[in-house]
């Protein structure tokens, strides 16, 4: 099967005509087999399919889009990149669809870092597409958005965010301050912190499995 993005798929344990689907997204650097690994460990009625970036970075390792720095050491996102990736997603979710038995209006987006940014994205840009996401890790930048999101009807869409409070990636007030632009938006958001650095902790798993279940 030909689709647009290399992934990985655990087939639902609980077979319905069509099941619900939850999409993983990694971060910057790794690849599909990162957050496959908890796949056995969520619910059994979803399908759960994990993507592999399209920027190759070499030995293994993918990326969502570039983030370079300049002469001062500033860091910055290829928004281009990001742009392209987002679109590359919406498709490959019409893809999912189209081959496997996936309830069009039951799908959950995991992103983890890059992934959770992306993940923000794809659902401002098409929330016709997506109807939770799982944001870790990550922060919402709607430079990454289609031009025209705020005129879409974003208010079907959940979203579970969580972050690390001693996060040395990507600082927790990033964080923060995506909650209320997104509340601003009229989307219901549940937000929790975790004593923990760059990572999903255990609590954290648990937490959103049980939004998940609710």
């Amino acid at each position: 099967m030909n689709l647009s993005l290399h992934h990985l798929v655990r087939e639902p344990k609980i077979k319905q005509e069509k099941n619900p689907l939850l999409l993983l997204f990694h971060g910057y650097g790794s690849n599909e087999e990162d957050l496959f690994s908890f796949a056995s460990e969520l619910p059994e009625e979803y399908y759960v399919i994990s993507a592999r970036a399209p920027f190759d970075l070499m030995y293994g390792s993918y990326a969502w889009y570039a983030i370079n720095f300049d002469a001062d050491e500033n860091k910055f996102s290829d928004i281009g990149q990001a742009r392209a990736s987002r679109d590359i997603i919406a498709s490959f979710i019409d893809e999912l669809v189209a081959n496997y038995a996936i309830n069009a209006d039951n799908v959950t987006l995991i992103g983890f870092s890059q992934g959770c940014i992306l993940s923000y994205a794809v659902a401002l840009s098409y929330p016709e597409k997506v109807q939770r996401v799982v944001a870790m890790s990550g922060y919402l930048n709607t430079e990454m958005a289609v031009d025209d999101f705020t005129d879409n009807d974003v208010s079907k869409l959940k979203i579970f965010a969580s972050h690390g409070t001693v996060d040395q990636v990507i600082p927790v007030d990033w964080a923060r301050k995506s909650i209320p632009v997104l509340e601003e938006l009229g989307i219901n958001v549940t937000y929790k912190e975790y004593p923990v650095g760059h990572g999903v902790a255990p609590q954290n798993f648990y937490d959103f499995k049980n939004w998940l279940q609710s």
